[in-house]
């Protein structure tokens, strides 16, 4: 009950600090850092929030465990539960066991980052810049989606795609590796297995090149759907007064929380469907 009033505390304090410092700030593409000296940008201290929430959601549940779930405990292993199933039904119980400490973890870290953002004054409060000369040189938000910027997106997807490597060496070697990306499907025998060398390693070449690109096209799918919902909603409160500021962007932001948890689904499924595909080994049936 103490932690219901504190959020709801605080969501009525950014609430009214979101009309207090004006809607309609255009989101800068870039994160920006909160001062000159400090190497912290206001993406980044959305990240440590997101953390924060998780580690004291994660104490709360587990202070006082009984073997009747309830409570924190009860929703907490209701969650965990029924996303391991869901990528053990994909995965294999042998993946799954090896590896759903990285899917839960970016799992959850995703969906409550994308909630975060969603925080009325998250983008619109801080303060307005001025250059050398005193003219106005853009806005300055406190805090930004962690999600809607691309360093953040970049260093899960790239992170994803080292251990992507590192667990498909382990489970089948690099001479299984070299085949599944080279070696032909199928069998041909004669003059057809001769022709088919040619063709295979043409596919591999670009089994290569869609192995490279997928770490960035998780990266950007993230920053891209986070970061446009942010801007949309910025651009509704802008067409109207302030003080009905939240009315055009009510149903988006609704949206918006359908969106940040399929987004943080869609990246953990298409990381385990790259794991499955090359850690196949056909004697799993699901």
């Amino acid at each position: 009950m103490r932690f219901a009033l504190l959020t709801l505390s605080l969501w009525l304090a950014s609430l009214i600090g979101t009309f207090a410092a004006g809607a309609g700030h255009a989101l800068p593409l870039d994160a920006q850092r909160l001062h000159d000296w400090l190497p912290v940008s206001n993406s980044m201290v959305m990240v440590w929030m997101a953390v924060g929430v998780i580690v004291l959601f994660c104490r709360m549940a587990t202070g006082k465990m009984t073997l009747v779930p309830a409570g924190l405990q009860n929703f907490a292993e209701w969650a965990v539960e029924s996303l391991y199933s869901f990528l053990e039904n994909l995965m294999g119980p042998h993946l799954t066991k090896r590896t759903f400490w990285f899917f839960g973890t970016i799992f959850f870290f995703i969906l409550v980052t994308n909630y975060l953002a969603l925080i009325p004054g998250v983008g619109t409060v801080g303060w307005y810049l001025k250059d050398s000369a005193g003219h106005a040189a853009g806005f300055l938000p406190i805090l930004r989606g962690g999600n809607a910027d691309i360093n953040m997106t970049a260093a899960m997807g790239f992170t994803f795609a080292l251990l992507w490597i590192y667990w498909a060496v382990t489970e089948i070697g690099f001479g299984g590796l070299a085949k599944h990306i080279f070696a032909p499907k199928g069998s041909f025998n004669g003059i057809m297995q001769a022709m088919m060398v040619p063709i295979f390693l043409f596919v591999g070449v670009l089994e290569i090149i869609s192995i490279a690109i997928r770490p960035v096209a998780l990266s950007f799918r993230l920053f891209g759907n986070i970061y446009g919902g942010e801007q949309t909603l910025e651009k509704l409160m802008a067409l109207v007064p302030e003080w009905l500021a939240f009315l055009p962007a009510l149903p988006f932001y609704f949206m918006e929380l359908l969106v940040g948890f399929v987004q943080a689904l869609v990246f953990t499924l298409l990381c385990a469907i790259f794991l499955k595909l090359i850690c196949d080994h056909g004697d799993e049936h699901h």
